[in-house]
Order: C-alpha cells, then sequence, then structure tokens
C-alpha cells in the first residue's frame, strides 16, 4: 500500500512537534530520492518549509523590538527641569542635566533643553529679563522700527520704501522709494529721519530691525549718535516680528494701490 505524501500545508500529531520534525529531517537523508513518495509520508516542500520556519524563528527579534525613536523619558523625570530651572533662573539646560545625574536621572542635555522648551521656559540667562509686554509697557515712547516694503507696480517695476514707525506715537515716517536700495542708501535715510526729527531723537533709546545686510554698522550709528544709551535689558522674546508684522506690514496693504507710477497709471 502506497503511504500517502503530505504537502507542506499538511500538519499532523506527528509533524507539528519540533522534535519529531527533527527525527523527519535526519530519517529523510538516507532515503533515495526515486521512494520518497512511496517509504516516506513527508513531502520535501514539506521539510524546506518547515526549515524556512525554523531559520525564520532564529532571527526574529519582534519581541525584544520596542517602538521606534528613544524611550521616553519618566513623568517624574519631566517635572524635575522645569522646577529646577524656576528655583535656579541662571541655569540653562546642560547645568540642569548635571544635576539631575548626581541623584541618578541621567537624561541627555536635548532632552533637558526639549523639556525646557516644551514648557515655554528662555534659554538662561535671559528668562530674567522682562516679557515684550513689560518691555513695551515701561519704555512706550523708546521704541522706533524700520523696515522695508516693496511695491510692484504695473510697469512691471519693483520698488522698495524704507519706513520708520515710532511706536509710542504709532507714526508712520516714509524715507524714500527706491528701485535698487543699498547700505549706503539705508544710512543716509536713517541720516535724514535724524536730522527732521531734531530733538525728538533724544526719547528715542532702542531701534528695532531685522538682519537685512543694508543695515550695516555705519547705519547704527547714526542713532547711537544721536539718542542716549538704553536704560534697561531688552526683552527676552523676539521682539521684531511682534511691532512690525503689526503695524509696518498692515499699513502696506492700503499704500500698495496708491504708490502705482503716474506714467504707468495713464
Amino acid at each position: 500500500m502506497k503511504t500517502p505524501c503530505y504537502d507542506a500545508n499538511y500538519k499532523d500529531e506527528h509533524g507539528t512537534n519540533p522534535r519529531n520534525r527533527l527525527w523527519f529531517a535526519s530519517l529523510s537523508s538516507p532515503i533515495p530520492r526515486h521512494r520518497w513518495a512511496k517509504d516516506f509520508p513527508i513531502a520535501p516542500s514539506t521539510l524546506l518549509a518547515w526549515h524556512r520556519n525554523l531559520v525564520a524563528r532564529r532571527w526574529d527579534y519582534s519581541r525584544r523590538r520596542r517602538g521606534p525613536g528613544r524611550p521616553p523619558t519618566q513623568a517624574a523625570v519631566k517635572n524635575l527641569p522645569p522646577r529646577l530651572a524656576h528655583e535656579n533662573r541662571r541655569w540653562g539646560h546642560r547645568r540642569i542635566q548635571g544635576e539631575l545625574a548626581r541623584p541618578g536621572h541621567p537624561i541627555a542635555a536635548s532632552t533637558a533643553w526639549q523639556i525646557l522648551h516644551t514648557a515655554g521656559i528662555d534659554p538662561a540667562p535671559g528668562r530674567t529679563g522682562p516679557t515684550w509686554r513689560e518691555f513695551l509697557s515701561t519704555q512706550a515712547t523708546s521704541p522706533i522700527a524700520c523696515d522695508f516694503l516693496h511695491i510692484d507696480t504695473i510697469s512691471p517695476q519693483r520698488l522698495y520704501a524704507l519706513i520708520f514707525l515710532e511706536h509710542r506715537t504709532r507714526r508712520l515716517h516714509i524715507a524714500d522709494v527706491t528701485a535698487h536700495p543699498t547700505a549706503a542708501w539705508a544710512t543716509q535715510q536713517a541720516r535724514n529721519l535724524t536730522t527732521d526729527l531734531d530733538i525728538r531723537t533724544d526719547s528715542l533709546r532702542f531701534l528695532i530691525r531685522d538682519r537685512d545686510s543694508k543695515y550695516t554698522d555705519a547705519f547704527d550709528a547714526v542713532f547711537q549718535a544721536s539718542a542716549p544709551p538704553p536704560p534697561g535689558p531688552m526683552p527676552t522674546t523676539n521682539c521684531l516680528p511682534k511691532l512690525t508684522d503689526n503695524h509696518l506690514q498692515s499699513w502696506n496693504r492700503p499704500a500698495a494701490k496708491p504708490c502705482t507710477p503716474a506714467s504707468s497709471a495713464a
């Protein structure tokens, strides 16, 4: 009677036992291949499938695998950096990292910085300075902001206007308009402004500007020569977008229409 040959997907009470699979694999070696189907109950494809599963389980580390990224910081440790920052306002994130490592809470410096940043705590020692709101309330008459606005005409040609805004009075000064602004041109407009303001420059203590390359040291020196030094620290946050975006940029929208050249409009 011919013994039935099992396929690779067939499982019986003998083949499902790993020890029996080892015996079947050992007994299959001396049997000639032409007599395999008659004398051996396991198909070659079944033996190969057992071997593939054995190798796959040997190199399978899915049970040891954790989720992507670093392991999360414990909640108790997360509460310590903000507490140390509030109690010691001159400590930065690296000092806080070192202090946490002493009692046995080693964390990376970048982790300490991220925890402080998420908690809304500014870097030291700037967190001891005034906020932007406090700075404006105490120095409302001191700041003057400057920025470049661009207007695209019908020509089409892009024009650049250098404008200054006094924070206290919201008075806007249009220095000049040009198609090719340069550092020397911006410095000359600053001199013209200080000449027009005359004695009012005594109350201007802070110049708020961005990092445009046209604002050179000569540009800053014009205001430093005509104004006394600032009486206190600058605010801890970046104050330029808060002032220029709210006032200078909002003025740019209604000003774009009347700046069309008369020759183009005709």
